[in-house]
């Protein structure tokens, strides 16, 4: 999905970056706030307190705990929504020196249990530590004597003692130990003095810190190993594969039950488990790793998530358009493409001998489109202003390969499914504007953005401004003025933002937003970057008022980003409980016995003539009919008897309220449609011209089956 405005071309691409998968995995969701168990979950809870609220448009900085607790005591709580508050690296020095420590500590309990093993690396980590060995394959056997191991070590109250030495010092002893791995850390290390640190006399590894004074300052009630998993020393394929042990580490044992729920809470949400469960997607090994197949459920839902995204963008003025596949290789060449990502981008292919190539990005298209409709038409500066808005709905991008980031923990694994594909969907899109049109198109994105994602349950997210790095293109003076358009729509639109200096695009600096998702987890969604490069690189113009050729300012932006990637984290959010407008099967009908199946097709017949997405299931009791359809997580069941077919009526169950009674199937159709109406985006508009007295009726039928 490919967006454009003030001569904006709006994309849903088909784009070809092996090079942008990285990004993916840039920003990995980083557990700060463990939400207590399922019951103050509720989605269906939470779906209804959505509706009530107003967007946030404030970014989320998730509470931090303002001072870690020695081990034992009591942890912080945000008594405002009963949510645990963990305690972050960031935040907390102390838990940082307790990972850091526990790293070295596992170290040595491997050496003691298992003397052959030679170390490597161990750093802490997001939510705990790991420690990678060239030893013989691990089982959870293993780690248990591991970790029985590493409780005696801390048991033992051995200090941290930091030692600094010699280059020539160093190289000796990790002689001595028969350390290979270790030499070629120390050869890798340009700063003298070394520093090593001790675990009382007994163990030492190359380390600059930081570590807690002693392992008896570490509560082991509050360690626990999570797996293992292999690792290639410096992730080169071609160099051995290690055994990387996971581990977490929290200040009280509380904090790691709080961390524990969390993982399961996160593993029953998986949405591989629930894809597959609900029969939304798969992936194929016979057609290759990364491809997704959109099963008839999942492509309806993403059929739904399209026609609301498109539908609002076509409310705010934008138009449709299309661009090809493929194109010469040259033009990837001037774009900067071939230059900066050949290696990451697909082979080229010889057309009637001419090179071509799967594209990587819609940037080139969008500006063939400016040039062609804009620049040789002459048009002026307010024509150019009431040129706006088209969205390419060719939308597939292209990635070639992909991996697991190297400090990714293993509970967050499980999410990379649908994060890492070679074929993915993005909606981005592409602004041409005047330097001084930057801060209104940068609100009027924002302004889309919050609506959109709101409309999907994301009403939380963290928002990002990243300025100008050491090496970029451009100007000061256009620098500072679009940096202050950012920031100036940011404030106009009253978003609190966090600044990352020097982290902007060689080509411009640029927005983040991260949505939270029902566990407080953050993922990289949506983005708006300027960009001072490819205008220059095509030579793209316009006329003004003077009849003067200028050059316009282009913006890339993205809302959903990977349509696959969003789609995961939609799944995740909701634990595959879509509320009603997204759910893929709104109303199944149960027969009784088979003698009904002729009256539920009557009703399903009836019930997809009023737009409500229904289907008949039968072939087994009825008791296992209703588990079957509350699995599935099919939001209305009617059940029909002798009784309803002589009195063509329905017997309704919600799968979260329970019994709603007998009743007409006009009646049910008619109450279904108002619940379908006030739960989708378009009732927002639709309910304000209701009466009172049906607005009131639909304010009772949802409470009742939500």
């Amino acid at each position: 999905m490919f967006l454009a405005h003030k001569t904006t071309l709006m994309a849903l691409s088909f784009s070809i970056p092996k090079h942008s998968l990285p990004s993916l995995f840039t920003s990995k969701s980083h557990l700060n706030v463990f939400p207590l168990p399922p019951s103050f979950l509720s989605l269906n809870h939470g779906f209804r307190r959505l509706r009530r609220a107003k967007f946030s448009a404030v970014a989320t900085q998730i509470t931090e705990a303002p001072t870690a607790s020695p081990p034992g005591e009591a942890h912080d709580t945000d008594s405002s929504d009963g949510r645990i508050v963990l305690p972050t690296n960031q935040s907390s020095e102390r838990l940082l020196r307790i990972r850091h420590t526990c790293a070295h500590v596992m170290a040595m309990a491997v050496q003691k249990v298992y003397p052959d093993a030679k170390v490597t690396i161990g750093p802490w980590i997001d939510n705990g530590f790991y420690y990678d060995f060239d030893m013989e394959p691990l089982t959870d056997k293993d780690l248990k004597k591991i970790k029985k191991e590493m409780d005696r070590i801390i048991g033992k109250n051995l200090p941290l003692i930091r030692e600094e030495v010699s280059r020539d010092e160093a190289q000796k002893r990790i002689m001595a130990v028969n350390e290979p791995y270790k030499m070629e850390i120390l050869e890798s290390i340009k700063k003298e003095p070394i520093t090593i640190y001790h675990i009382g006399n007994e163990w030492w590894d190359l380390c600059a810190g930081p570590h807690v004074e002693s392992t008896g300052n570490i509560n082991r009630k509050a360690v626990e190993l999570e797996s293992v998993a292999g690792a290639y020393w410096r992730g080169d394929t071609n160099k051995p594969m290690l055994q990387r042990i996971y581990g977490t580490a929290w200040e009280t044992e509380e904090q790691l039950k709080a961390y524990l729920h969390f993982k399961e809470e996160a593993k029953r949400r998986d949405h591989r488990r629930i894809g597959q469960d609900l029969d939304l997607f798969s992936i194929q090994d016979e057609a290759g790793g990364g491809l997704v197949f959109w099963h008839p459920k999942g492509a309806i839902v993403r059929h739904i998530i399209e026609d609301a995204w498109k539908r609002i963008h076509i409310q705010h003025g934008y138009d449709l358009l299309y661009t090809p596949h493929v194109a010469k290789a040259d033009l990837w060449k001037i774009s900067g493409h071939l230059d900066f990502y050949k290696e990451n981008m697909f082979d080229q292919m010889e057309i009637e001998e001419e090179l071509y190539q799967l594209r990587p990005m819609n940037c080139p298209y969008h500006i063939l489109v400016y040039n062609g409709s804009y620049t040789h038409t002459g048009i002026s500066q307010s024509g150019l202003q009431s040129l706006e808005q088209c969205i390419d709905m060719n939308y597939l991008e292209v990635y070639m390969a992909c991996s697991e980031s190297e400090d990714l923990p293993s509970i967050f694994s499980t999410y990379l499914v649908l994060q890492c594909c070679l074929f993915t969907d993005r909606d981005d899109a592409h602004i041409f504007c005047l330097d001084d049109q930057i801060k209104d198109e940068i609100r009027g994105v924002l302004d889309l953005t919050e609506e959109i994602l709101l409309q999907f349950g994301f009403d939380k997210y963290e928002v990002n401004l990243s300025t100008r790095p050491e090496k970029s293109v451009g100007g000061d003076d256009i620098w500072e003025k679009a940096t202050v358009a950012l920031k100036d729509a940011l404030d106009d639109k009253g978003w609190s933002y966090q600044i990352d200096n020097g982290g902007g695009a060689f080509y411009g600096p640029k927005i983040d937003l991260k949505i939270e998702d029902a566990l407080g987890r953050k993922w990289q969604c949506s983005t708006i970057q300027v960009d001072f490069n490819l205008p220059q690189r095509f030579d793209i113009t316009y006329v003004d008022s003077n009849q003067e050729k200028k050059r316009p300012i282009m913006i890339h932006r993205a809302v959903l980003g990977s349509l696959e990637r969003f789609f995961g984290v939609l799944v995740e959010h909701y634990a595959g409980d879509f509320p009603l407008w997204l759910s893929p099967i709104q109303a199944r009908l149960l027969p009784v016995t088979d003698t009904q199946l002729e009256y539920c097709n009557e009703v399903n017949n009836r019930l997809k003539a009023s737009g409500i997405r229904s289907e008949v299931c039968s072939g087994e009791r009825l008791p296992k009919l209703i588990r079957t359809s509350e699995k599935l997580k099919i939001p209305l069941m009617a059940v029909v008897g002798p009784k309803e077919v002589e009195t063509q009526t329905v017997t309704v169950r919600s799968r979260s309220g329970g019994e709603l009674g007998t009743m007409a199937v006009d009646d049910f159709i008619s109450k279904a449609n108002r619940l379908l109406l006030s739960s989708s985006p378009q009732g927002q508009i639709l309910s304000h011209g209701l009466d009172a007295k049906m607005s009131r009726e639909i304010a009772l039928v949802i409470c009742h089956l939500q």
